[in-house]
């Protein structure tokens, strides 16, 4: 008798299991979805809201603290008005949330793009303060997997908008942008979820480079 609870026991848990995460990866298809259809800041700030309910209830996923983040960067790019610090500092939030279930490359990434977004606000006075933590993050990332090739995309991006006078440039930032694209040509992302963006992106850039 002790047995037959067990079993009913394992297979009710079981089922448990697999319920929670066919429900997860059904909030993780809708989302990503939205976000490839979405056209204005207010679509991706839901998206991100959204994105954060799913990784609260969760609580052992970090994609959907990434994706809330990267929907909130988009947004902030897509309406000049807004309030660029505000937005950074939430983006900030959500990934040291995503950071404490994994030290993912991709978040570290996004840790980079975050310092872009706000030391775009005020260029001249704010590069020696945001720069650096950029750059950190970058090194991060590749500590953690120096083979993701979005790394040497957004390396490629900083080099290619820095004055050659500052150590940037075309010429600098081509060989980074090759090996983004060669990168990509092998990479795989872990699954249907995990970020698998800059592809095109990267290949547009050392087209850029080339003319």
């Amino acid at each position: 008798m002790k047995k037959f609870i067990l079993a009913v026991s394992i297979l009710i848990v079981s089922q448990s299991i697999v319920s929670a995460q066919s429900k997860f990866e059904g909030a993780m298809a809708k989302g990503l979805e939205q976000m490839k259809a979405a056209k204005s800041s207010a679509e991706v700030t839901e998206l991100s809201s959204f994105f954060e309910r799913v990784g609260d209830a969760e609580k052992t996923q970090w994609l959907p603290y990434y994706y809330a983040a990267l929907s909130l960067y988009k947004g902030a790019w897509m309406d000049q008005k807004t309030d660029k610090d505000k937005v950074a500092e939430k983006c900030k939030e959500l990934i040291t949330k995503g950071q404490v279930i994994e030290k993912s490359a991709d978040l570290y990434c996004l840790v980079q793009q975050v310092a872009i977004l706000q030391m775009m606000v005020d260029p001249m006075s704010r590069w020696q303060t945001y720069g650096p933590i950029a750059k950190a993050a970058l090194a991060d990332a590749k500590k953690v997997d120096a083979t993701n090739p979005r790394i040497y995309y957004l390396e490629g991006m900083t080099v290619f908008n820095t004055p050659e006078a500052f150590g940037g440039g075309k010429a600098l930032a081509k060989p980074i942008f090759e090996k983004s694209v060669e990168l990509f040509k092998t990479y795989k992302p872990a699954t249907q979820f995990h970020p698998n963006w800059g592809k095109e992106e990267a290949e547009k850039m050392l087209e850029s480079c080339n003319n």
